[in-house]
């Protein structure tokens, strides 16, 4: 049984009446939720609240939910859709912290070395990289942001990200090689000219 089985066994057990089904689909996705909204939002107090309110949103449209998409594909929507509405409604801008985090929870930080040798040449080198992609990350429009953070960070697919935008495919394919194109201009200086064009 994969976990998107996993998933919708236990939402077919909230929607009979299991509060404590639901209670394990917000263990498991409860850090990942608070992952991403701490990507869009910044302040901890407000990534709490959020996620919270994503995830009582979440209980409430469960009964509608079919299993034609992955649960978590789903329930980012609604996250990404929560946190937008805060942000229209409290007339914010959305925000990037000062670090990554990958899929895994990993978090890499100006401190972090990504480079083997850790030289102090090196590990200048590496905190130029990391705050040069945060801060490119932070300008980017707010629809290209969320998509390179998804495929990127969160490591979801194509039609994953496209199901959680709600947009075509197509799309996001081009929102993220726009995001991956200001993003290695904004590299190429640090870089030279023998980059990755990934980033």
């Amino acid at each position: 049984m994969n976990e998107r089985d996993v998933d919708w066994e236990l939402v077919q057990r909230v929607q009979k009446g299991d509060k404590k089904a639901f209670d394990l689909l917000v263990l498991k996705y409860q850090r990942k939720i608070m992952g991403l909204l701490a990507r869009m939002v910044g302040s901890h107090s407000e990534v709490e609240d959020i996620a919270q309110e994503t995830f009582i949103k979440a209980y409430r449209a469960i009964a509608q939910f079919r299993g034609e998409s992955a649960f978590y594909t789903w329930l980012y929507r609604i996250a990404i859709n929560t946190a937008r509405n805060w942000m229209s409604s409290s007339d914010r801008k959305m925000n990037y912290p000062d670090t990554l985090e990958n899929k895994d929870g990993e978090t890499f930080s100006h401190s972090d070395n990504l480079i083997d040798i850790a030289t102090p040449e090196s590990s200048m080198v590496t905190q130029e990289i990391v705050q040069t992609v945060n801060e490119a990350i932070e300008t980017l429009p707010e629809d290209l942001r969320m998509a390179i953070v998804l495929r990127e960070l969160e490591g979801l697919s194509y039609e994953e990200i496209a199901q959680a935008m709600a947009c075509p495919v197509g799309t996001v394919r081009s929102r993220i090689f726009r995001a991956r194109e200001a993003i290695a201009a904004k590299l190429k200086p640090v870089l030279g000219q023998g980059m990755d064009r990934r980033w």
